[in-house]
Formats: C-alpha cells, sequence, structure tokens
C-alpha cells in the first residue's frame, strides 16, 4: 500500500524569505499569515512580542517554517531526471547513515537521525547522490517516521524498477526525548523492504549486517 502524505491545504506556500516579493511586489500574503499567528501565539504564552528578544521571532519561525517543510515544493521528477544509468551489475548497492532532520506531525517537534537505503540494481543504477536528495524531499515535511520509511521505499522501486529495495531509518523523536515519557536514549528504528529484501532472508540479512558494521 503506497503511503502518501496529507494534501497541503496552506494555499500558497509560504515564502521561504522574510519580505520576500512576487512579481507583483507584494510581500507573500501566507508569510504573513504565518507572522501574525506567531505574535497571537506569544500573546496567549504571555509573552510580549515587542520585547528586544522577540521582535523578529515570528519572521524566523517563518522562515524556518518555510524551510522545513520545502519539501513539499519539490519534485521527485527533477531530482532523478537524467540519473538513472545502464549497468551490467546486479550486486547489492547501499547508501547508509544519511543524515535526516523532519517534523512530527502530532506535535511538531523535530525527529532526526541516519537513514540506509539498499537496493538491487535490474540493468540499471541511480547516480549515488540522489538517494540523500530523495530522502530530503520526503524528510521537509510534517511526518511519521514510518510513513517516511514507507515513502523513500516505494519511490525508490517506481522510479528505478530494481529487483529489491531496502530502507532503515533510526530516529530520535524530541516528542519523546522532552515531554511525555522524557527518555532521551530511546532509538526509534523502522523499516521497509521490498521486492528480493522482503522475500530473500539471506539478502536481507545481508543488508542489516552491512548497516549494522562498525563505522
Amino acid at each position: 500500500m503506497t503511503h502518501k502524505n496529507p494534501p497541503n491545504r496552506m494555499g500558497n506556500r509560504m515564502s521561504s524569505h522574510d519580505n520576500e516579493v512576487d512579481g507583483h511586489g507584494t510581500t507573500s500574503a501566507v508569510g504573513e499569515q504565518v507572522r501574525e499567528v506567531v505574535e497571537h501565539l506569544l500573546r496567549l504564552l504571555g509573552e510580549d512580542p515587542g520585547r528586544d528578544g522577540l521582535r523578529e521571532t515570528p519572521a524566523r519561525v517563518e522562515r524556518a517554517l518555510a524551510y522545513f517543510t520545502s519539501g513539499y515544493e519539490r519534485n521527485v521528477e527533477d531530482v532523478l531526471n537524467g540519473a538513472l544509468f545502464p549497468i551490467d551489475y546486479n550486486e547489492m548497492v547501499i547508501v547508509r547513515d544519511i543524515d535526516f532532520f523532519s517534523l512530527c506531525e502530532h506535535h511538531l517537534l523535530p525527529f532526526f537521525g541516519k537513514c540506509h537505503i539498499a537496493y538491487l540494481p535490474n540493468q540499471q543504477v541511480i547516480g549515488l547522490s540522489k538517494l540523500p536528495r530523495l530522502v530530503e524531499i520526503f524528510s521537509r515535511r510534517l511526518q511519521v517516521q514510518e510513513r517516511l520509511t514507507s515513502q523513500i521505499a516505494e519511490t525508490i522501486q517506481a522510479r528505478i524498477e530494481p529487483l529489491g529495495v531496502a530502507v532503515v531509518m533510526e530516529g530520535q523523536h524530541l516528542c519523546m526525548m522532552m515531554r511525555g515519557v522524557e527518555k532521551q536514549n530511546a532509538l526509534a528504528v523502522t523499516s521497509a523492504m521490498l521486492g528480493t529484501f522482503k522475500n530473500d532472508y539471506k539478502a536481507r540479512a545481508e543488508f542489516l549486517d552491512l548497516v549494522r558494521r562498525p563505522r
């Protein structure tokens, strides 16, 4: 089953730069709304948005949120276009220890960690740098780690049609570290195994062994 993000209901995306103007010379309407919401939130928390330390906070938060959710604006086809190469190679390809940062959609708190990807080529390979870029596209959205893991695996399977895809993600979640159970050393591990990696225990075991080896 394909896992999809909920549709973006924000209308026009917020500007990634404070005071950025569109072709008509007006500031981003969505960005301005976000700044107003942040200022209102500060007041609800009992703060004074006009004091020195908070005066620029609404604009900073707006820019940060635009960057943290920039994956909505990026197109997988644009990233992968022209990066597939025919080759007679059928052994495992692994890119491990890909850093990722994302926002938990439940509390809007960060979660971050490492992503490990493997695939078994089927007469073609993808440029190695494209795999971290793919992780970036899906992680720069409001996410849950389970869906993020599946989206990466399913996209690789659909775009390059390998014999199998394996993705393992290890994440630390601030929603568990700084609130709730407050377990600072808890690590969430999720996996998605497709094709040969799902059906062949030996292939799956080889991948997991290579991922677990000391750095």
